[in-house]
């Protein structure tokens, strides 16, 4: 079973195994990166990305990009 999430204005659907930020960070191969996570509104520091997420939760993911 899936559940849906709302990411970055898109709704995208993850395996139900996927229960906290980490994990989803991880599913989405972003978790060796410089990120901004927003769960539901709320800004989540780095050490509380054990925080769980459910179906339908609002998620924003700002990643930071180099150039010149």
């Amino acid at each position: 079973m899936n559940i849906t999430l709302d990411m970055n204005g898109n709704s995208h659907e993850i395996p139900s195994d996927v229960s906290n930020v980490q994990q989803l960070l991880e599913h989405l191969n972003l978790a060796d990166r410089i990120l901004i996570v927003e769960l539901n509104k709320e800004i989540v520091s780095k050490d509380a990305y054990d925080k769980p997420i459910k179906d339908r939760d609002q998620i924003e993911i700002i990643h930071f990009v180099g150039g010149g």
